[in-house]
């Protein structure tokens, strides 16, 4: 799988990258074979990007990917963990999380982007994991905690980077605006932009993707099927949008280009997988994968090939904005 690095670094990364939310029983019980078997099945597809955070089932999925890695060539692969959100001893448990995730509540989230709390949560998540070291550490969802983030966390990371300790840095967030200021106003290499450059969202390109573009920066993508909605060949009421029920408006937008898709031979979800490769700053389609049939899936949607007349029908009809870049880096005709 073609590789493109992280400008000013020495990390490269598949133009697919293992998203490991799902595996620390995002939603729902992953059993840990189909956890394991999923991480094998994007091995043997060539993907060899691989993103989680402690956030993510309460270290279950840092603990999953981490088992799941080890007996491969270190240098052979890139791993990205996140800070800002430290795991603590829980004094009042529940029995099950209350973000999102079907595990134990032992533990809990302090939040947390002083010097010490990310030396802290880089060690613990090393520790988790069994791994020697980190490639990407981006800090996690800073969106209340700018100052911070901006004049501890970031500078801490700067230092590990620049001791050859890391590869790279970065903040991924929901939002664009702030991801443009880290990338102005901090060291940050990357950025882990999520759901905001999309078929059914092009606000990035109001601040963090021209930003990147001028300052040399890179970008990976997330959240680009809008939680469901982009995910299937043809998006029906009841489907998520951002985490929440999609509204009509956006149901029948999405509906439309599917059609649109439809007419020049691809698929609502393989054009959201390649969509974001439109913009030269994006480098990385990160995508949660729970099972090895959801990454062959996956996989093969990448594969298509996209025509450019696609991109060019959508502008023209006014369903994504005029000023989404006409040229593509990858499936040209």
């Amino acid at each position: 799988m073609h590789q493109q690095k992280i400008q000013d670094t020495s990390v490269s990364l598949t133009e697919v990258g293992f998203g490991a939310a799902v595996i620390g029983n995002l939603y729902r019980v992953t059993p840990v074979d189909d956890a394991t078997a999923a991480v094998d099945a994007a091995w043997d597809a060539g993907i060899r990007y691989f993103d989680t955070a402690p956030h993510y089932g309460l270290g279950l999925s840092e603990r999953r990917l981490g088992a799941a890695l080890r007996h491969r060539p270190r240098d052979e692969y890139v791993i990205s963990s996140k800070v800002g959100r430290l795991l603590v001893p829980n004094e009042q448990p529940h029995g099950v999380d209350t973000e999102g995730f079907v595990v134990r509540d032992d533990l809990r989230r302090q939040w947390d982007f002083s010097r010490d709390g990310v030396l802290r949560s880089i060690e613990d998540t090393l520790e988790r994991t069994g791994l020697d070291r980190l490639d990407i550490v981006y800090l996690h969802d800073p969106d209340d905690h700018w100052r911070q983030a901006a004049e501890e966390a970031m500078p801490t990371l700067a230092e590990l980077r620049d001791q050859e300790v890391i590869g790279a840095i970065g903040a991924g967030m929901n939002q664009s605006a702030l991801l443009a200021r880290f990338l102005r106003e901090t060291a940050a290499d990357v950025v882990m932009l999520a759901g905001r450059y999309t078929l059914l969202d092009q606000s990035a390109l109001d601040d963090v993707l021209p930003t990147a573009q001028e300052l040399g920066k890179s970008v990976v993508a997330v959240g680009v099927f809008n939680s469901g909605l982009l995910s299937l060949d043809r998006p029906a009421e009841g489907m998520k949008y951002d985490y929440q029920d999609a509204p009509p408006e956006l149901v029948a937008r999405a509906l439309a280009i599917a059609e649109v898709c439809e007419a020049h031979g691809t698929t609502l979800p393989a054009a959201a997988i390649a969509f974001p490769h439109t913009h030269p700053s994006i480098i990385n389609v990160t995508l949660g994968m729970r099972t090895p049939e959801q990454v062959g899936r996956n996989v093969k949607l990448h594969d298509q090939n996209i025509p450019d007349g696609l991109w060019d029908d959508l502008r023209a009809q006014g369903l994504i904005r005029s000023d989404v870049p006409a040229e593509r880096g990858r499936g040209r005709e």
